[in-house]
């Protein structure tokens, strides 16, 4: 029988290989195989990332599942001009609607800022917070 092992600190490589498994599984179930990352860095002179968003487009979506911006690089408008910059390039990819989440002590009001509605969200996660799932659409 295959052992099952509970890894806290799994290798980049493993985690890559389950998503690409799903990746091949929904292209090949949906026949939409236009998948492709969309990763924007920012980096300071020595080369070091000091602010990021991360996410893909498939099909006319796109998802963001990460946007960071150092702590001191803050409220100096470089998460928006991040965000416009994936809305633009998901447009240009045929994106119709971006979707992400937020935790409450994260940033839904920056997204609600930005014309994303919360379209639901899980309380307690994690306790006492709450997790937003948010909405943009691109198209009229």
């Amino acid at each position: 029988m295959d052992e099952l092992r509970i890894e806290t600190t799994p290798a980049s490589a493993d985690i890559q290989f389950l998503n690409d498994r799903i990746y091949e599984f929904n292209a090949s179930t949906t026949g939409i195989d236009n998948g492709a990352f969309l990763t924007i860095l920012v980096r300071d002179d020595p080369g070091t990332i000091v602010a990021g968003l991360h996410g893909w487009t498939w099909g006319d979506c796109c998802e963001i599942k990460t946007l960071w911006v150092q702590a001191d690089r803050r409220r100096q408008g470089l998460g928006s001009r991040l965000l416009v910059a994936a809305e633009t390039e998901a447009r240009r990819r045929g994106a119709r609607q971006i979707v992400l989440s937020s935790h409450t002590f994260q940033a839904p009001a920056f997204y609600h800022r930005h014309g994303y509605e919360t379209l639901f969200v899980i309380e307690g996660y994690p306790s006492p917070h709450g997790q937003h799932y948010l909405r943009k659409r691109l198209v009229a």
